[in-house]
């Protein structure tokens, strides 16, 4: 299967919130989402640089938890393709029915086998236009660009955490939807602590990280992409004149490269990185970068605001997957 079909690309997160109202304003007003469609409750947003339908999916519920990270496969075959695979592999498979989700063609929804966490493969999806008064006249963009709030250009990608160790599904996720390794974090054990993995030029369309606080599925972030560094600044400015304090940052990453800073969505507590910058590999023959226990804090922070995992930081937090 993996030999001849991956996945494409990220495309949507849903996630569950107790306080869907106080997430909306958080979203819309706050980040600049744009909302595309309220059906059943469920709340359909995207950024101003995405064609897409949606990239989030507000819904409401009694805890904070994520519905389902989506997947975008490469052909539209695919996704029946994944559906028989995943199938003959034991693997309980969800028929998601066209329409099911606002704007969605028919899609599958699994658990990964390692670690319990919800995914969905799609093909089909809408690309609805923005109302006139705010559409950009450029042809190459959906919405005007920074009309609210700090109005990311789009989703960049997901962080979950998994325990006891990340390695069982970071090579499922290899073996069975085509990832690759492109940086990782190894302790002077052999354990990978962290791993951070793509399908696309990016460095990390997904990473998967070491949970050492809670049992199951967990959700560490999802992020969305900024322009430049100025913009994850300008960023500060705005969580702080809404009277949103950022869990951390500024600051660059070491691994990725990127600019970063980190905040939480008040009304579940499910956390946004602002991300900007970065680099991008196009060499087919990439080698993993290994990076040393001794040197996981700058890997994760090489300068600026930091955190190191496990010291009750407020970033050890991980809501529900």
């Amino acid at each position: 299967m993996t030999g001849q079909n991956e996945v494409a690309k990220l495309g949507h997160v849903a996630l569950v919130t107790p306080d869907i109202e106080k997430s909306y304003w958080f979203w819309h007003d706050v980040v600049g989402l744009e909302e595309v469609e309220r059906r059943d409750g469920h709340i359909y947003m995207r950024a101003w640089g995405e064609f897409e339908h949606h990239s989030l999916i507000l819904i409401p519920g009694e805890r904070a938890r994520v519905d389902h990270v989506a997947w975008k496969a490469r052909k539209p075959e695919d996704v029946e393709l994944y559906a028989r695979y995943l199938r003959s592999q034991g693997v309980e498979v969800q028929d998601v029915e066209a329409g099911e989700e606002a704007g969605q063609g028919r899609a599958i929804r699994f658990k990964v086998p390692t670690s319990g966490h919800p995914f969905e493969i799609y093909y089909d999806m809408e690309r609805p236009g923005a109302p006139d008064e705010k559409r950009s006249r450029l042809k190459n963009q959906v919405y005007k660009a920074w009309s609210r709030g700090i109005s990311p250009r789009r989703i960049d990608h997901v962080n979950i955490t998994t325990s006891p160790t990340p390695a069982l599904t970071q090579n499922w996720l290899s073996d069975h939807m085509g990832f690759k390794m492109r940086e990782y974090i190894k302790l002077n054990n052999g354990d990978v602590h962290a791993g951070w993995m793509s399908v696309t030029p990016l460095v990390h369309d997904i990473a998967i990280m070491h949970e050492g606080k809670h049992a199951g599925p967990r959700f560490h972030h999802v992020a969305y992409f900024l322009d430049n560094a100025q913009d994850v600044l300008r960023a500060l400015t705005i969580l702080r004149d809404h009277n949103i304090t950022p869990d951390l940052g500024p600051g660059q990453h070491g691994i990725s490269q990127a600019i970063y800073t980190y905040v939480r969505d008040p009304g579940s507590g499910h956390r946004l990185e602002l991300f900007s910058g970065g680099y991008l590999i196009f060499d087919p023959d990439w080698e993993p970068l290994e990076w040393r226990e001794e040197e996981l804090v700058e890997g994760l922070f090489w300068w600026g605001d930091r955190w190191a995992p496990g010291s009750g930081h407020a970033m050890d937090e991980t809501t529900e997957a």
